[in-house]
């Protein structure tokens, strides 16, 4: 199977379980409930649920017994997406090829619609799978997930992203340090917590590898989206083009270039293979999973 065919059959799963555990959008308040659905099933990748369930997998277990839980970690980043393309934020007019939330709906109901994902998608996260013998898993991947979406994880590394492109008053200039922070937390911090949940609600007791993978697959998407970011298209990409550079902000692009960004993309991709075969033997979907996060062109 192609890592095409593997994320397509992947996306027909999870994308089925959004709608089941999403509320309908006739249901009160009918007009949330619709810009939720709108913001959550207008498309993208899935990269977060799917990794779970090709972690969970990894580990002996079958991934329909979690599908319906891991939708949490999509309801979540959609949230961060929502809440990321505010006027106060970054600003953004398109997402996934269409008018972000609050040009098509309005800004306080894309508020809104972050702050219900993001409780929607704990709730999730604490109510599946569902039955007594789950209760200590579920505990588990809540706290995971939680500690990742935190003041430490993404949500700072978001407020970090802000004071680096001068949205917020900083004392000094930022750094390369700064840099891997920043994608370490904002984007990184949830794909781990990902792959670290599949394994988690298999039951197995050291993620250190699932952690690793985790961490480089959440840095090489995030040097992936720099790259798109600056010679992709709106066709491509699904959202304005060279707004890092507009907006001057730090990315591995502008601090490296994007000849360095390509080279540090194989890298990663060399090192993700190899953990990926320590996790589930060689040429397993996991390392399918690397290849496509690092040579993706949307």
């Amino acid at each position: 199977m192609s890592v095409e065919e593997l994320i397509a059959r992947e996306r027909v799963e999870v994308e089925a379980a959004l709608d089941r555990v999403m509320p309908a959008p006739q249901r009160w308040p009918a007009r949330l409930h619709e810009a939720m659905r709108y913001a959550v099933m207008a498309g993208g990748k899935r990269v977060r649920p799917i990794l779970a369930r090709l972690s969970y997998a990894a580990a002996g277990g079958n991934p329909a017994e979690i599908t319906e839980a891991v939708c949490g970690l999509e309801l979540i980043h959609t949230y961060s997406l929502v809440h990321d393309d505010l006027p106060s934020m970054d600003d953004d007019v398109l997402r996934r090829g269409r008018p972000t939330v609050h040009v098509a709906f309005d800004e306080a109901t894309a508020i809104l619609v972050g702050d219900a994902l993001l409780t929607e998608g704990l709730l999730v996260l604490a109510t599946r799978p569902g039955g007594p013998e789950w209760a200590a898993r579920r505990a588990e991947a809540v706290a995971v997930v939680a500690a990742a979406i935190s003041s430490r994880g993404m949500v700072g590394g978001q407020m970090a992203d802000l004071e680096a492109t001068g949205q917020i008053d900083r004392s000094t200039e930022p750094t390369a340090d700064d840099l891997e922070r920043i994608h370490a937390a904002k984007t990184g911090r949830l794909i781990r917590a990902s792959v670290e949940l599949g394994a988690v609600l298999a039951g197995v007791e050291d993620v250190t590898l699932q952690s690793r993978y985790g961490e480089r697959l959440g840095l090489a998407f995030q040097v992936a989206d720099d790259v798109l970011d600056a010679v992709g298209s709106v066709d491509e990409i699904g959202k304005s083009p060279g707004k890092d550079a507009e907006a001057g902000k730090l990315t591995f692009v502008t601090l490296h270039g994007i000849d360095a960004a390509r080279r540090k993309l194989n890298e990663l991709e060399e090192e993700l293979v190899e953990v990926a075969s320590s996790i589930e033997g060689d040429d397993g979907d996991l390392a399918a999973m690397a290849k496509f996060v690092t040579r993706r062109k949307s």
